[in-house]
């Protein structure tokens, strides 16, 4: 059982992070079982509801059990534990991304996204992708370090629509208007590059040449809690996971 602030803190943020994507999916789907969809945004999704049930089933999944990976104590308290997770983790990160693309390429557009959000949700949902990719063939290799940062890079792109929330909050507080396509193809932008900068810090947090060893040569030791190993789990605003 996690013992100090940060076994808990760390991962009840992202949890925060990832609960109002997680509402609003939930909502949607609620829409789609009751067939409840005129003239709503959902109505885009009723001829084919396959790949959004599966991509938002995926995400919850993803976001709430991937930020479990960030407590430095159930870890500990659970020496299997990173190990059987990720073995639900990563099919749920390679669902995620394949049916995001999928969706993008597939179901009419929202009103006011315009071409820079098309092509921002294929740059983001390909990079997710290749990121959940390299992090595998990296634990088979048994470089667990690059395995944890990759699995980082990949973990904060899901958790994107929790950071666009936030991005979007200003507009909304100041405007009565929906976005146009540039204004919101800013403010998604925002939600993976910002995510994307806190991940990198995380990975690049200077660690103890000790620390470094141990987890190099450790299969524990990688995790997704950053390239120093647990240390950078103490510093705020750290975000990702394996």
């Amino acid at each position: 059982m996690p013992r100090t602030r940060r076994d808990w803190t760390i991962p009840a943020g992202l949890m925060a992070l990832g609960l109002v994507p997680a509402v609003a999916g939930g909502a949607r789907l609620a829409q789609l079982a009751g067939g409840n969809t005129a003239g709503t945004e959902a109505a885009r999704f009723f001829a084919a509801p396959f790949p959004v049930t599966i991509h938002i089933v995926a995400a919850v999944v993803y976001s709430m059990l991937g930020a479990l990976q960030f407590s430095p104590g159930l870890r500990r308290a659970n020496p299997g534990w990173h190990r059987i997770s990720g073995r639900i983790l990563i099919p749920a990160a390679v669902l995620v991304a394949v049916t995001g693309i999928w969706m993008t390429l597939t179901y009419p557009s929202p009103p006011n996204d315009g071409t820079m959000v098309f092509v921002e949700r294929l740059i983001f949902g390909s990079a997710m992708l290749i990121s959940v990719v390299l992090g595998v063939d990296a634990i088979r290799r048994r470089r667990y370090a690059e395995h944890g940062a990759w699995m980082i890079r990949a973990y904060a792109i899901g958790l994107g629509a929790g950071t666009q929330v936030l991005t979007h909050l200003p507009w909304f507080l100041v405007s009565d208007l929906e976005p146009g396509p540039t204004p919101r193809a800013v403010m998604m932008g925002l939600g993976w590059v910002i995510n994307l900068a806190v991940a990198e810090r995380v990975i690049r947090q200077p660690a103890s040449r000790s620390a470094r060893a141990a987890r190099d040569h450790s299969p524990g030791g990688g995790g997704w809690q950053g390239a120093g190993g647990e240390a950078p789990l103490g510093e705020p605003g750290s975000l990702a996971s394996r």
